[in-house]
């Protein structure tokens, strides 16, 4: 497999060609109970080969702190090994991987989340509750949840040890087992980071700026917004709070997520960066956004450094949902909203100069009502040219409908600098638009999803079988400016 790496604003593989990822999280919350040695995705691996035939060419794979490293200092090696196994058979079948430390809530404690060890996790004075309403209330309201970040971030001793000195050594320990595996693509170091005390104070400032809001703003009709409030559909009271809306009202908490960003996450993002970096320097480094900028709150993320000086091995990794995610209502999911939410995400890639790898979108939902706005994200995507991982696999999400928007068009690997690419799902074709200043002894590749019918180019073509419909289409072009179009 190629290496990977970051030129400018795109990530681009060893013969110098721009590459585009699309793929899935694989992500194992389980955890740690005494015994516990494998990642429950290695088990049995024929997702992989499904993946590969899908048109995927990336891997989101999710572990935490908690099994990695259960004792103080002794690392799950065993389990380590499972990791190995899976990036093993993702080497087989040209996947990549890239490694993500996932934790939601902080640890299992409330029994929606994952993440730390016990050993590293101090909530004192206050208790953990069990989720009762939703997933991420312990965000909102929860103090042991708040406590333990702070602790965290503030890296408290755990006998003569800072917690975030423990989290950097468990993740030079990590990148060191897998520096030299060929399906490395990067670290993920974070999953969400989430500012701890402060974070509560954000979520009451979101919840007065919406009353406010809806009680004073003269961008939402307050007689329409009582009649669907009083109507069959109530859920068409969220309609009222569209992107410029929803932007106006989350940006209430933009201070508090500025300071947490600069003053707690980059550091400690530089921090970690800095102990893999004694290892090895291969691997992109991933930046993610706080949890509350999922809703668009604008980051103040910086480029990350390594020992004071730029790296240059980095990318943006932000993640975004709907309010309607996960829920039966996701049909009522707002395309203006998550424009909102990704613009601003957009917004922060210019601003650090990074190519972005989208880490979580999506959700999940009965029927297929919901499609269209999976569409819609995915058009935002290939409209900014920005790779992904859609949240999340299951052994049975590769039978479901969903898949039918999923694996789709896209361009793998482009032989010099794109301008633009579409999927036309209209009129059936795929669309790309590049400038090549060099030739190349390696082809572009487009991945297709199904039956090719005509690909018109200036170019030589060769279209490789990856299962009876879908293939991967070769294209050898020379210098100048090229207009592939391929028709299904």
């Amino acid at each position: 497999m190629d290496t990977i790496r970051v030129q400018d604003m795109k990530f681009v593989d060893s013969h110098g060609r721009e590459r585009i990822f699309t793929g899935m999280n694989v992500c194992d919350k389980t955890n740690y109970t005494p015994g516990f040695v494998a990642n429950e995705f290695s088990k049995d691996l024929f997702w992989v080969d499904e993946f590969r035939k899908k048109g995927f060419n990336i891997i989101r794979l999710g572990m935490t702190w908690s099994v990695v490293e259960p004792e103080k200092g002794k690392y799950n090696e065993e389990y380590l090994d499972s990791i190995e196994k899976i990036m093993d058979y993702c080497h087989e079948k040209g996947i990549y991987v890239y490694l993500d430390m996932h934790q939601d809530l902080f640890c299992s404690k409330t029994g929606a989340g994952d993440g730390a060890p016990d050993w590293a996790i101090d909530s004192a004075p206050y208790k953990f509750q069990k989720t009762k309403i939703v997933w991420a209330e312990g965000y909102f309201w929860g103090r042991a949840v708040h406590r333990a970040f702070d602790n965290f971030w503030t890296n408290k001793k755990v006998d003569g040890d800072g917690l975030l000195d423990c989290f950097a050594e468990m993740w030079k320990h990590v990148a060191d087992r897998f520096k030299d595996h060929p399906a490395l693509f990067g670290f993920d170091v974070f999953n969400e980071p989430f500012p701890g005390k402060d974070g509560g104070k954000v979520f009451r400032k979101l919840i007065g700026k919406l009353v406010r809001t809806t009680l004073f703003d003269k961008r939402i009709n307050k007689c329409k917004l009582i009649k669907d409030a009083l109507g069959k559909e109530k859920i068409r009271v969220l309609d009222h709070y569209n992107g410029d809306v929803f932007h106006s009202i989350v940006c209430a908490g933009q201070e508090l997520i500025n300071k947490f960003d600069r003053e707690r996450y980059m550091p400690f993002l530089n921090k970690t960066a800095s102990k893999i970096r004694e290892i090895t320097d291969k691997g992109v480094l991933f930046i993610e956004n706080s949890y509350y900028s999922n809703l668009g709150i604008p980051c103040a993320n910086s480029a990350i450094e390594v020992n004071g000086k730029r790296e240059s091995q980095q990318c943006f990794s932000p993640h975004g949902y709907d309010l309607m995610v996960d829920t039966p209502l996701y049909k009522f999911a707002s395309n203006s909203r998550v424009d909102s939410i990704f613009g601003e995400h957009r917004n922060t890639q210019m601003k650090t100069g990074n190519p972005v790898l989208v880490g979580e979108w999506g959700g999940f939902s009965e029927g297929n009502e919901w499609f269209p706005h999976i569409e819609h994200l995915i058009d935002i995507f290939d409209s900014y040219k920005w790779s992904n991982t859609y949240w999340a696999y299951w052994k049975e999400l590769l039978d479901e409908e969903i898949m039918t928007v999923l694996s789709r068009p896209y361009p793998k690997a482009v032989t010099g600098d794109i301008i633009s690419y579409r999927h036309d799902r209209e009129n059936k074709e795929f669309i790309l638009k590049y400038t090549q200043d060099k030739e190349y002894d390696v082809p572009t590749v487009i991945f297709a999803h199904k039956n090719v019918k005509e690909v018109i180019t200036d170019g030589e073509v060769k279209v490789i079988p990856v299962t009876e419909k879908a293939s991967d289409i070769e294209i050898t072009t020379g210098i100048g400016e090229h207009t592939i179009i391929v028709k299904f």
